[in-house]
């Protein structure tokens, strides 16, 4: 039987803040907005939370029954290694989820915008579909697309909505350098993995584009978020706040491109994880400024 510190570690607490960063942005938009409602701003946080470590356990299930997770480099699955029973783990997944759902019901009652159940459902059965069922969409190269949709666009847009109640187009602007960042996770993950995803056939996107030009993307999605943010200073002058996360992209940016490899990616992938809080708080803050 799994120890609190095994599913504690299954459910990879370094992508956590691809969750936390999209709320604490659209909040900031929504101040920018007209004003946030802390409430739904907390509760909002619950459902990026509950949803990000259910996708975690899911994706531990469906690879670990699928085998793909056996000669892993990273961090320990708990039914590839053999800790946690996969009923158990599906259980863990499918509880989240739920929790998320009656989270997610709440603020659709207290907007009214009863199409947001769409939104949520579609939400949950991408985080499933990413690995689970026959055809994973996440063995397709499509894992990054639904980043970024996802963690992107409708984590940040959707958290700004529920507060003022319509679509802001600073929301959508803000989304942007958040769905980068948060590819950019996935991105160093899967780059990590290429030498065992592409024999088990797992076809994600780095094992599509290669090595080389997987550090490219990574490259990219790190910069990239800069200059989206600089290009609303005319309109929100204090976004220039995220220049000053631009130090935390440099290190994991010259190892991706200096050649890292396996064990060497997991630090990697906690500098990404540390530049996506840093610059998440910075541009949340310079849209509420």
């Amino acid at each position: 039987m799994a120890t609190p510190a095994e599913w504690f570690a299954g459910a990879r607490p370094r992508t956590l803040p691809a969750a936390v960063v999209p709320v604490a942005v659209g909040t900031g938009a929504a101040v920018s907005d007209g004003g946030a409602i802390w409430w739904r701003a907390l509760l909002a946080l619950f459902v990026a939370l509950a949803l990000q470590v259910g996708v975690n356990y899911a994706n531990d299930y469906s690879d670990g029954v699928k085998g793909t997770d056996r000669d892993r480099v990273g961090p320990m699955r708990l039914v590839g290694s053999g800790v946690a029973a996969p009923r158990d783990v599906l259980a863990a997944a499918l509880g989240c989820f739920l929790a998320a759902a009656v989270a997610g019901l709440v603020l659709v009652v207290a907007t009214g915008a009863w199409w947001l159940l769409l939104v949520g459902l579609a939400a949950i059965l991408a985080a499933w579909f990413y690995t689970g069922g026959s055809r994973p969409y996440g063995y397709r190269a499509l894992g990054e697309v639904s980043v970024f949709v996802f963690f992107g666009l409708v984590a940040v847009v959707g958290t700004t909505y529920v507060q003022v109640e319509r679509l802001s187009w600073v929301a959508v602007a803000a989304a942007v350098p958040v769905g980068l960042l948060a590819c950019a996770l996935l991105v160093v993950n899967n780059l990590r993995d290429i030498a065992t995803d592409g024999p088990s056939g797992k076809r994600t996107l780095a094992v599509v584009l290669g090595d080389t030009r997987t550090r490219l993307l990574y490259s990219a999605a790190l910069i990239l978020p800069f200059a989206v943010a600089i290009a609303l200073v005319p309109w929100r002058p204090f976004a220039a706040l995220t220049l000053l996360a631009l130090p935390l992209a440099l290190p994991p940016v010259r190892a991706v491109r200096s050649g890292a490899v396996g064990p060497a990616l997991i630090a990697t992938l906690q500098q990404t994880g540390r530049l996506q809080l840093v610059f998440g708080a910075l541009f949340a803050l310079g849209l509420a400024l």
